[in-house]
């Protein structure tokens, strides 16, 4: 695979930030909008401005009428959310998991050249994140053919993050579901790899930093790929780290069913694996080792996952890395010191991207697919799924390539 070409430098991304401001006078209640503006900053200096109205369906019997009254996209949502009665539209309660309460963001205001689609997707995700929980409809534009630079790119952030279209002018993005979650995870991959690497090109249908080659022959590409020695180090770290997690758990656990939100390793699993017994939790256990192994030895061949429960497990410790080198940068330093520097180091959208034939496993996360698993599932069918069945997870995808049965376990 051959470097890709260099690109004129991008702006410097690494001082950029959000700060989030909201005012609120105690004589008058905001039976339920709150309005926040959010500062984009490149340092101490502002480079850009964005709305936000956080909205409470249960907090004001009015909701309808203020959001008309706050105007601009607030005003158009107002018109599809609520019925002339000022209760929710069926449209909008068959749309989104949990209607109620709705984040809209307008009046996006960004200078060159930091008005950049990896930027302001970034942002958006981050606004999100920091205002809204599980339990949001985020409401965001359409780009129109009239629609000015700003609004295409608000309405561009939304389709990465996995909105779906709503009405004409609108985009919702529902946080009960782990499509956006997922996509707000891969946009930070972006985000970090732009400001990590400003001279990296990428095309606006590519998401890799090198061109994508002809998906028929992925399998013998991806075996000539390598991760970088640091990013090996701290994937190897990660799926150590999460195995210890597992084999304690399934210490403690034993054949206890554990229910929906719980913590752990085994709490973040899709919810068809929750009452799976101890017998299941120790192969799942194991995946993590035998994926450790994998990554031994750094500038290695990419990992290849060789059945549907080595696929979520390096979903996790993908995850997992991303938060080592984010939130433990002493630690990530100490373990790297020694190897050598790569520009592909910790480029974890790329691992996302190239270290797996599909996604599919994902999609056991998402509330309207319940029954996925379930052979006879139309959609299953129509789209081929295979081994979504929690007693098929350590089924091998290729029996010539599946693992030693006589490896055993850690416990």
């Amino acid at each position: 695979m051959t470097a890709p070409e260099t690109a004129p430098t991008g702006p410097d991304l690494t001082q950029l930030g959000i700060e989030l401001v909201h005012r609120h006078r105690l004589t008058a209640p905001e039976q339920g909008l709150q309005e926040w503006h959010i500062r984009i900053l490149d340092g101490e200096h502002e480079v850009g401005t964005l709305r936000a109205a956080r909205c409470q369906h249960y907090g004001a019997g009015n909701l309808a009428e203020r959001m008309t009254d706050h105007g601009g996209l607030c005003a158009i949502a107002a018109a599809a959310l609520f019925t002339p009665d000022g209760d929710l539209t069926p449209e909008l309660e068959d749309a989104v998991e949990q209607a109620g309460n709705f984040l809209v963001l307008d009046q996006l205001n960004v200078s060159a050249p930091f008005d950049d689609q990896t930027v302001v997707t970034a942002v958006i995700a981050e606004t999100i994140a920091r205002l809204a929980d599980t339990y949001y409809a985020v409401v965001l534009p359409t780009a129109h053919l009239d629609a000015d630079h700003t609004t295409r790119l608000l309405a561009q952030a939304a389709t990465d993050l996995a909105a779906d279209p709503f009405t004409h002018d609108l985009q919702i993005i529902d946080t009960c579901l782990a499509a956006p979650e997922d996509a707000a995870a891969h946009a930070h991959d972006r985000f970090l790899s732009h400001a990590q690497h400003p001279t990296w090109h990428l095309d606006e249908n590519d998401e890799r930093p090198w061109p994508h080659e002809d998906e028929a022959a992925w399998s013998d590409e991806q075996a000539d790929c390598v991760l970088s020695a640091r990013t090996t180090a701290v994937l190897r770290l990660a799926a150590e780290e999460l195995s210890t997690l597992a084999w304690q758990e399934v210490t403690a656990l034993g054949d206890t069913p554990l229910p929906r939100g719980a913590s752990g390793v085994f709490g973040r699993l899709p919810p068809l694996t929750l009452r799976r017994n101890g017998q299941w939790r120790r192969q799942m256990a194991r995946t993590f080792d035998d994926l450790a192994a994998d990554l031994q030895t750094p500038g290695t061949a990419w990992p290849q996952p060789r059945c549907i429960g080595e696929e979520m497990a390096l979903h996790l410790i993908i995850d997992r890395a991303r938060s080592i080198t984010t939130s433990r940068p002493n630690a990530v330093h100490a373990l790297v010191a020694d190897l050598p520097p790569h520009h592909a180091d910790y480029d974890w959208a790329n691992c996302s991207g190239g270290l797996f034939k599909d996604h599919d496993v994902l999609m056991l996360f998402d509330a309207r697919l319940d029954g996925l698993e379930d052979p006879d599932s139309d959609i299953r069918q129509a789209l081929g799924l295979v081994n979504l069945a929690a007693d098929a997870w350590f089924e091998p995808f290729d029996p010539q390539y599946a693992r030693d049965l006589d490896r055993g376990y850690r416990l």
